[in-house]
């Protein structure tokens, strides 16, 4: 496992760079536009191709792509995965780019409808927020027929061990986009807010053409030849056949979200931004060591559920579950107790104020309180993938849908934005309590009573460190200057002294996988001594 851990690690490093980086592209989006409808807007009109992107590249596609792709490697080496690759390839770039010219053209015709939207009694400011949504929507949709192909190239390469490349690509996109809307709206490339908006989208579309070519190359350097193919192979049929429940499954995600930003934009202006930033907040644990681990671990289970090796898929979805389970809960519980200072850091400058800083906390709180419910669902659907059983996921997703949509209609009214941030959280608890039942049912080797004893040393672990964080900021608030400076300074502290005890803590109780842990720790010594 020493070597997953590596693996992990490197992934996690890329990771953490690209979500920093997102990060600070957000920073500057809210100090451009804050929290207003040209935000919630663009965060709508962006949503539309990475959903879609969901649905053909890396949900569906790496569901079913991986595990075959896997199989092909082992019964006719790197020549015959390599034909299935181009296979894949060449079908997504017919179907995403009809999707595209589909989806343009729906846009496009949004904004003519408009006005018989407002003759059925829909608020004129809902119906400017929606012709803003889709206006931006026709120029950010090309970006799908780029990220959809570089899922292929991604999964790929994770098949062959390569796992920097892929972690790096969103690099590309954030780096893209922070030049040109800094260019536009602080270089005098755009006189208008809507100019610098242009600006934000094409560098949305520039970083989507990088996303591509960097795995691409990576590929070719492995020794793909890109041809455009058609044909049908029995493997290629054999991903179609597997990924048309998960696409069922991936497009009720999609109908989910989508619902979920017509709603939050039909709610107020503000809504869709607000949810979109604590989204982004809660992305740094789960990008930086979630995903880190889930694209480590699901190549490795798939591989040893090719060769039916239940019992070391079992111990590797164990420690990957461990892995997860002891990053996210003290990551949620800090979000909780420095949600304040934290928001006020990264986003209070420019158009965003005090009072967005006050709007904002108790939807990143409910948002953080889901956090380990996320991330727990993120690597067990990578284990009924790894099995190729994509039916359960479906059944799982139908359900998820029902309750946030009934939840959300019953709640946005009473609770506003809180209401489809609480809506979405139970949503993913009644989702992750449903595949951990049926995933205990189908192997009881991948029950979760098997890391019970660990998560209560994580709970406790995490209880104590907030207790001590929050007692520590306390303090820090009454003696501390007023500013973004001492926030920041404090945060720092904060940050630190959390990780200390809790490390300590969860080493001191001697969590599983510790050793593997300390392992690594010697070998990056080695390495460096």
């Amino acid at each position: 496992m020493s070597k997953s851990f590596k693996n992990i690690s490197v992934v996690a490093m890329a990771t953490m760079v690209s979500r920093v980086l997102g990060l600070g592209r957000d920073m500057l989006v809210t100090a451009v536009f804050g929290i207003e409808a040209l935000a919630s807007a663009f965060y709508t009109a962006f949503t539309l191709p990475n959903l879609f992107r969901r649905l053909l590249g890396e949900g569906a596609l790496t569901a079913a792509f991986v595990p075959t792709l896997n199989e092909e490697l082992k019964q006719r080496q790197r020549a015959g995965a390599f034909v299935l690759v181009n296979q894949v390839a060449s079908w997504l770039f017919v179907v995403s780019g009809s999707v595209v010219v589909c989806g343009m053209s729906v846009l496009w015709l949004v904004p003519r409808l408009a006005g018989a939207a407002a003759g059925w009694g829909v608020a004129a400011d809902t119906v400017r927020r929606w012709m803003d949504a889709a206006d931006l929507g026709v120029i950010l949709f090309p970006y799908l027929i780029c990220v959809c192909l570089a899922a292929v190239c991604s999964a790929a390469l994770q098949s062959l061990n390569r796992f920097l490349e892929p972690a790096l690509s969103p690099i590309w996109l954030n780096v893209a986009m922070i030049t040109l809307l800094a260019g536009g709206a602080y270089g005098g490339w755009a006189a208008t807010s809507e100019g610098a908006m242009l600006w934000l989208c094409g560098g949305a579309l520039l970083g989507g053409c990088l996303q591509l070519a960097v795995p691409a190359a990576a590929l070719v350097r492995e020794g793909w030849q890109p041809r455009f193919d058609l044909s049908m192979s029995e493997p290629f049929q054999q991903i179609v056949r597997l990924m048309v429940p998960t696409l069922f499954g991936s497009a009720i995600y999609l109908i989910n979200i989508s619902v979920s930003r017509l709603v939050g934009l039909s709610l107020n202006e503000s809504a869709v931004a607000v949810l979109n930033l604590a989204t982004r907040l809660m992305e740094l644990p789960i990008g930086v060591f979630t995903v880190a681990v889930s694209t480590v671990v699901f190549p490795l289970i798939a591989k040893q559920a090719a060769a039916g090796d239940w019992a070391q898929l079992a111990t590797s979805y164990r420690k990957g579950m461990r892995l997860i389970l002891v990053i996210n809960v003290p990551a949620a519980v800090g979000l909780v107790v420095l949600a304040t200072p934290i928001i006020r850091v990264l986003f209070e400058r420019g158009a965003f104020a005090g009072g967005d800083t006050a709007a904002m906390r108790p939807v990143l709180i409910v948002f953080a309180a889901g956090l380990p419910f996320l991330s727990f669902v993120n690597i067990v659907l990578r284990a009924f993938y790894a099995e190729k059983d994509t039916t359960t996921p479906v059944r799982a997703a139908v359900l998820s849908f029902v309750v946030n949509l009934g939840l959300s209609l019953a709640l946005m009214v009473p609770l506003g934005t809180i209401g489809l941030a609480i809506a979405s959280n139970v949503a993913v608890v009644v989702q992750a309590v449903h595949l951990q039942i049926h995933l205990a049912r189908k192997r009881t080797s991948l029950g979760f009573q098997h890391v019970v004893r660990d998560l209560a040393k994580v709970v406790v672990a995490a209880t104590v460190m907030g207790a001590v964080v929050a007692g520590g900021w306390w303090a820090w608030s009454l003696h501390a200057p007023v500013g973004k400076l001492a926030d920041a300074l404090g945060l720092a502290v904060m940050i630190g002294l959390g990780v200390f005890v809790y490390g300590g803590l969860v080493w001191w109780m001697r969590i599983e996988g510790r050793d593997d842990f300390a392992a690594v720790l010697v070998k990056v010594r080695a390495k460096f001594a």
